[in-house]
């Protein structure tokens, strides 16, 4: 393979590497969060459920956001999207995560005000749908038009928030620098989309002018 078709492909996948690490490790401390408020007996469950979901999210996500993204305007709505995920990810970088919990941490924390399992794993669910979907738009944009890229990037997403979300959860709690690499990058890709959507739109209304 010549190194300038090759090149673009290993960009585009540091990038997916990159935006895979921090959303994965965002998602595993929500769900350590959620299980610190139920009781200690009930947390080990709750913790399933959550990476669980996020797996199941993840694959169902990827089967659908890939193929609409093919259609006119959603990748510019996309990079909106990946925009606001962007700032949410700035606020609380900025916060400095000192109330930050990763799942295995939440086993053993001491007892909070306590909330029901199903509220717990409700919440962990709604979050899951948000930064599932968010992880794919990332993904999908990074990758453009490689798709080995995108295969790989998606199942990677799948593989990491199933065996290494602990462990991504402290190595970003730790290294506050690397959450703003990813945050650089997603905000790249975002802006990246909108600009390609932009164009897409613009093209397919003239069409009709």
């Amino acid at each position: 393979m010549d190194m300038t078709d090759l090149w673009p492909q290993l960009v585009a996948f540091g990038q997916v590497v990159a935006i895979d690490l921090v959303l994965a490790g965002d998602n595993a401390i929500v769900v350590g969060m959620a299980a610190a408020g139920v009781p200690r007996e009930k947390r080990a469950t709750v913790i399933f459920w959550g990476i669980g979901s996020a797996i199941l999210l993840r694959i169902i996500f990827a089967l659908l956001t890939t193929q609409l993204l093919a259609l006119i305007g959603l990748t510019l709505a996309g990079g909106v999207l990946l925009l606001w995920v962007c700032w949410k990810m700035f606020r609380e970088l900025q916060a400095g995560g000192s109330d930050e919990v990763t799942p295995d941490e939440a086993l053993d924390v001491p007892a909070q005000n306590t909330k029901s399992m199903g509220t717990a794993i409700g919440q962990i669910v709604m979050a899951d749908l948000s930064m599932s979907l968010d992880n794919v738009l990332a993904v999908a944009g990074a990758a453009k038009d490689h798709p080995t890229v995108l295969v790989l990037g998606l199942l990677l997403s799948v593989a990491l928030m199933g065996a290494a979300a602990n462990a991504i959860a402290h190595l970003l709690h730790r290294h506050r620098w690397i959450g703003w690499v990813g945050l650089a990058i997603i905000t790249y890709v975002a802006l990246d989309m909108i600009w390609r959507g932009g164009h897409e739109v613009i093209e397919h209304t003239a069409m009709f002018l």
